[in-house]
């Protein structure tokens, strides 16, 4: 990989960097730089990357809005990308720029905000400053690095207390560009005290070039809020995109992650959940289908702090001709930390010889009086069951579509929100038949 070129890009341009971003955003810019000019960006010796190799995507040549120069675009007509029946407060980041249409805005009730960073931090510094790096400011990968040393803006959500919102948020991450660009964003979101929220967040590209997109987003969900927070890329073969999402519940919280790869190129999730106040509670979950060239590697850190907290973790992989995939989950129980339940479950299909798929379950338990345990499966399609569809009349392409369609049913099942799972159900239909999965009344896929 070749941090040769961003070490020098970051040497010329790290005044112009400071002057259009976010202020708080600088404070610790230099000093990530220099950590990532040491580090650099991992490769697969490092174990924790093993099977993600992101060099050949990172060797392009991207260009980056530096400047902050508007896109010229009709809000009103590009952006509607409504999931039928979910009546979405929808905001938008075309590229690494937030947009929030007034149509959209005036939706907002009292004591909620949502807006870009760069403005959270002059309208709400204390807000900002209290919550900002606090998770991802203890990471030490290299990606993290990268993306404080060139980031500039990013998405603000704040929920008062108290706040029951029935409206879920839709965040649409929109990438538009004539050559090939690289965007950065870190985002905040924080949920204060028995709120209960949803947020979408949906991944999509308008032209067909090359895009590396790096996102880091924190989440704090206090004392007993409720938070889903729903991801699904629909992009390109000729995206990559590399995702941290950091999340730190308080007590008596839960909180629901769900991930959803339909088309992509190559994608890195990381998952980092630390469940830091007594009776928190998650879900995270996720599931990808892939063919062709793609690839799709998850890394997930649950951290046990506090006691009586559950965890459960399910991630799916459907891989086709010549895809790949890479699942490395772990759990660790501290000290403490008793009457913990955590359970982290694996399974993959490969519907060819040549699709390959990576997994590797961890526990790390370090106290008494607690039921953890783990389990991972791949293997090909069931064919008993293939057999058995086909005598009943089915097609062999037909039988195994209705198979893989309900391998991946339990994922999409832990979508608390019944119009987005009615939704996700009919786009892995689509996906599976190999038809374009459009969303609803989009203008732009």
């Amino acid at each position: 990989m070749n941090e040769t070129t961003y070490i020098n890009l970051y040497g010329e341009f790290s005044q112009l960097i400071k002057k259009n971003s976010a202020e708080i955003l600088n404070l610790g810019r230099d000093e990530a730089f220099e950590k990532f000019r040491r580090k650099g960006f991992p490769s697969p010796k490092n174990e924790a990357y093993q099977y993600s190799d992101l060099s050949k995507k990172l060797n392009n040549e991207y260009g980056m809005n530096l400047r902050r120069l508007k896109v010229q675009i009709d809000q009103n007509d590009i952006f509607r990308c409504n999931i039928l029946s979910i009546n979405a407060i929808s905001a938008f980041m075309l590229n690494d720029d937030f947009y929030f249409p007034k149509y959209q805005k005036d939706k907002l009730q009292q004591g909620v905000i949502f807006c870009s960073l760069a403005e959270a931090e002059k309208r709400h510094p204390e807000i900002v400053e209290k919550y900002l790096f606090r998770q991802s400011g203890k990471s030490d990968d290299g990606f993290a690095f990268f993306n404080s040393a060139f980031v500039q803006n990013g998405y603000f959500l704040y929920i008062k207390k108290d706040t029951n919102i029935d409206e879920p948020f839709q965040l649409i991450n929109l990438s538009r560009a004539a050559t090939a660009l690289m965007t950065f964003t870190h985002n905040l979101v924080v949920i204060e005290k028995g709120s209960v929220v949803k947020l979408l967040v949906c991944d999509h590209v308008i032209d067909h070039t090359e895009f590396f997109s790096s996102l880091m987003t924190e989440i704090f969900v206090e004392e007993g809020a409720t938070f889903d927070y729903y991801d699904l890329e629909e992009c390109s073969d000729k995206t990559a995109r590399h995702s941290s999402l950091f999340i730190e519940q308080s007590t008596d919280s839960n909180v629901i992650v769900n991930g959803i790869t339909l088309t992509n190129g190559i994608t890195r999730n990381n998952y980092h959940i630390n469940l830091n106040g007594e009776r928190a509670e998650t879900i995270l979950c996720g599931m990808a289908i892939q063919d062709a060239e793609q690839q799709v590697d998850t890394f997930t850190d649950i951290t046990h702090s506090a006691p009586n907290c559950k965890s459960l973790e399910l991630f799916k992989n459907v891989l086709d001709d010549n895809s790949s995939g890479a699942f490395s989950g772990k759990i660790f129980v501290a000290k403490g930390a008793e009457k913990t339940e955590a359970l982290q479950t694996n399974r993959n299909m490969c519907l060819t010889r040549e699709a390959r798929m990576f997994s590797k379950p961890q526990l790390e338990i370090y106290t008494d009086d607690v039921k953890c345990s783990h389990g991972m499966t791949t293997g090909q399609i069931d064919e008993q069951a293939l057999f058995y569809m086909q005598s009943r009349g089915l097609s062999n392409n037909e039988a195994k579509m209705l198979l893989s369609i309900a391998f991946t049913s339990d994922v999409i099942d832990k979508v608390r929100l019944k119009s987005l799972r009615d939704r996700l159900l009919y786009l892995v239909d689509k996906r599976f038949r190999g038809e374009l999965a459009h969303c609803y009344n989009c203008k732009i896929c």
